[in-house]
């Protein structure tokens, strides 16, 4: 059904919200009513619901008069507008064609409402009637100001007017229905509560993983939670077994001294040990040697007590001395060991003042027997050559240990630490410089015959030699200790009466074994010799005229120096 809306002739029909001075605006809005009932524009495009921007007045249902223009209107600006129907403008009598066909049935958006009802009003975004900010009034334009819209008059009701369905009651054009927005084609998406659940789990994991490792560092680092208190074995007895080297150093040590030495512009170090209650103290030759006879000698006891000691007796060739000390009360002897039962490989301590570092415990081992060897020798006259019949040990001994004890498994002294082998030089005192440092070579005096030098000197203030009175041939390169064939100052190699004489030895005789041992060079036979007591019987073997004799030879002495 089509709906005629009648126009007074040469009236001008403009919008009510058009702004003043857009005349185009209002000639074009004048061109007619289409047949839906709704004012367009001709000239601008129809908004997508088919009604152009701004308008917002619906047209009158059938019979019903046209609204009156607005006295507030104004004018149109170059000449009134053309009335409907003109053909100057361009509009057919029977007005403006429309861009779709007529719906019959008036179904919305682009059908006017059946003729039971009332067009309902347009709702725009923000829920309410009236001009939308992103579309203003007709003849209007983003930014530009827009005039008070004009009220309009209620539609008149239709004749048996049916109830309005629900879905035209509240049809917005520009949202969907209930005020919700929606993309076309997405359906609404929910959250997936599976989604949910294993994001939280992973965060959970990664939270306790961090805590964890924290907290796990923290117990590594500290050991708990709390103050860190490290393991410790509780007190312990003292006492060692006697044999263990504890046990060892414990029992010897309260009779090793510390002895420094200063005379003559000279100084020295060394160690030694007591010999008896009335304040004996056994040591090197060379360690007293700088003192002469009026240098000074203070003695040191392991518990930090100092004493002077005076000089008793020395002896170079056996590079032995003794010293006393006096009004010093508690003194402990070390027991004397016999260095005959020594075998080799059996544990020895070595206990002394290696560089002044006092009560210095080594251990080890003897590592050989009855090693002839050669001492001093720096006055260049042999008169301070010590010839000694050693024990060797592999026990560390370095300066300041000299005429310190050696004792074995039971505490007992069996050898007086004398001299060490160096890298760099020869067996000797400290190996002759004083600097060197041990290489598991050291050579200790027997203490048998320590035991004897100490007593003579102890009671006579010297030491007496054994001796078979013969000169020896010392640059004989051949093996053995050849006689001779001329002695000191010209006279006989063979001292006339003496022991090597009554034995039938003669100039030029070359000894080969004593007692079954061999020798090798003169200074092997005065160290075979030397570790005996005069008086002591000796078989010799001698090579004569390229045949081997056995000559037996009873020793005799000398003093010593």
């Amino acid at each position: 059904m089509r709906a005629d809306v009648p126009v007074p002739s040469g009236a001008s029909l403009a919008a009510a919200d058009a702004p003043a001075g857009a005349p185009a605006a209002a000639a074009h809005l004048a061109g007619g009513v289409g047949q839906d009932g709704i004012a367009r524009d001709p000239q601008s495009p129809a908004a997508p619901n088919g009604i152009a921007p701004g308008a917002h007045a619906p047209a009158p249902q059938d019979g019903a008069p046209a609204p009156a223009a607005q006295d507030h209107a104004p004018a149109p600006v170059g000449g009134a507008p053309a009335p409907v129907g003109d053909p100057a403008a361009g509009h057919s009598g029977e007005g403006v064609r429309p861009l779709h066909e007529p719906d019959e049935y008036r179904t919305p958006p682009y059908g006017g409402p059946g003729p039971w009802a009332p067009a309902p009003p347009v709702q725009h975004p923000n829920g309410a009637a009236g001009p939308s900010p992103q579309y203003p009034a007709a003849g209007g334009y983003p930014g530009s100001p827009a005039p008070a819209p004009a009220p309009l008059p209620a539609p008149a009701a239709a004749p048996h007017a049916a109830p309005v369905p629900e879905q035209w009651r509240q049809y917005d054009p520009w949202g969907a229905p209930g005020g919700t927005l929606i993309r076309t084609g997405e359906p609404p998406k929910k959250k997936s509560r599976r989604g949910m659940a294993f994001a939280g789990a992973l965060a959970f994991a990664l939270l306790a993983g961090v805590l964890g490792g924290g907290v796990g560092a923290y117990l590594e680092r500290n050991g708990g939670i709390t103050t860190v208190e490290l393991p410790q074995a509780g007190p312990e007895g003292t006492d060692r077994a006697p044999d263990s080297i504890a046990g060892i150093a414990a029992s010897a040590l309260p009779g090793v001294v510390t002895l420094h030495v200063s005379g003559g512009g000279e100084q020295g170090t060394g160690t030694g040990f007591v010999l008896d209650a009335q304040g004996h103290i056994l040591t090197n030759n060379h360690v007293v040697s700088p003192a002469g006879r009026s240098g000074d000698i203070s003695v040191t006891f392991s518990g930090g007590e100092t004493a002077r000691a005076t000089l008793v007796g020395k002896d170079s060739g056996y590079d032995l001395a003794v010293v006393k000390v006096k009004g010093v009360s508690g003194l402990k002897p070390l027991p004397l060991g016999n260095s005959d039962n020594v075998r080799v490989g059996d544990p020895v301590v070595a206990i002394g003042a290696p560089f002044d570092l006092q009560n210095t415990v080594t251990a080890g081992i003897i590592s050989a027997k009855e090693r002839p060897i050669t001492a001093g020798g720096e006055k260049g006259d042999g008169s301070d050559v010590s010839y000694v019949d050693a024990l060797q040990t592999d026990a560390p001994i370095n300066p300041g240990n000299s005429g310190g004890p050696l004792v074995d498994s039971r505490a007992r002294v069996i050898g007086i630490n004398s001299a060490i082998r160096a890298a760099d030089g020869g067996s000797g005192p400290d190996a002759g410089s004083g600097q060197a440092g041990s290489i598991g070579l050291g050579f200790a005096i027997p203490i048998n015959q320590g035991k004897r030098v100490a007593e003579e000197l102890i009671n006579t203030g010297k030491a007496t030699h054994p001796v078979i009175g013969v000169s020896l041939d010392m640059q004989y390169s051949g093996d053995g200790a050849r006689v001779g064939e001329k002695g000191k100052d010209g006279a006989s190699s063979v001292t006339a009466g003496g022991p090597a004489a009554k034995a039938g030895i003669r100039p030029g005789d070359v000894i080969t074994k004593v007692d079954g041992q061999r020798v090798h060079n003169g200074e092997e036979l005065i160290v075979k010799i030397r570790a005996h007591r005069p008086g002591d019987r000796l078989e010799l073997t001698v090579l004569r005229d390229g045949k081997e004799q056995t000559r037996a030879v009873t020793l005799g002495s000398s003093t010593g120096t």
